[in-house]
């Protein structure tokens, strides 16, 4: 068997692998260290992760949340009946979550609200004080001048909302602000 000498690529091509492998085993033992570092802070026996956790437990022993006691489905008006405060074991916890009861009662749900899961306010919405092609009531003022005609919604709205309302005389859309009383108030172009 005869061996033949290495070129300069063949050279360059081993040492590059090298210096890969060595890498490798580098990087591997530095993990080795950090897990064997973390796991000496923590202590043999788990004492450190044990306190760690007991105060964490009471920092968040004063957070509450709302969970539903049973399952809620979107378009529902969510009712106290439903729900239940609990406070917080779950330090991780994180986003905005309904606390109190006064954030999620009367309020309807757009998606499927599992119980025992907290309510995550962004999932919520005030009730529609106008509903799509429901009469309504349009209102144009304009200082002692007052006109008022029916209309018809052509979307849902709530109160505040500007919404676009056709006129059921005359059929022509306009747009107005819905309401507390369910009128909408449209003003002059």
């Amino acid at each position: 068997m005869m061996f033949r000498p290495m070129n300069r690529l063949g050279k360059e091509r081993l040492a590059a692998r090298f210096v890969q492998h060595a890498t490798r085993r580098l990087l591997a033992t530095m993990l080795c260290a950090a897990a064997f570092s973390t796991m000496t802070m923590t202590g043999a026996s788990g004492q450190a992760g044990t306190q760690s956790s007991s105060q964490s437990g009471a920092r968040t022993a004063s957070k509450t949340a709302v969970i539903p006691t049973e399952t809620i489905y979107p378009g529902q008006t969510i009712e106290e009946t439903h729900l239940e405060v609990v406070a917080v074991t779950n330090p991780d916890l994180s986003g905005d979550y309904a606390s109190g009861l006064d954030q999620v009662v009367g309020k309807v749900t757009n998606r499927t609200l599992l119980a025992g899961r907290v309510i995550f306010v962004a999932g919520l919405r005030e009730p529609y004080t106008v509903e799509r092609g429901k009469a309504v009531r349009i209102v144009y003022s304009n200082g002692s001048l007052t006109i008022t005609a029916g209309g018809s919604p052509l979307d849902n709205a709530s109160v505040g909302d500007l919404i676009r309302i056709r006129n059921t005389d005359s059929g022509m859309i306009v747009s107005g602000t819905v309401m507390a009383d369910g009128t909408v108030h449209v003003v002059a172009k």
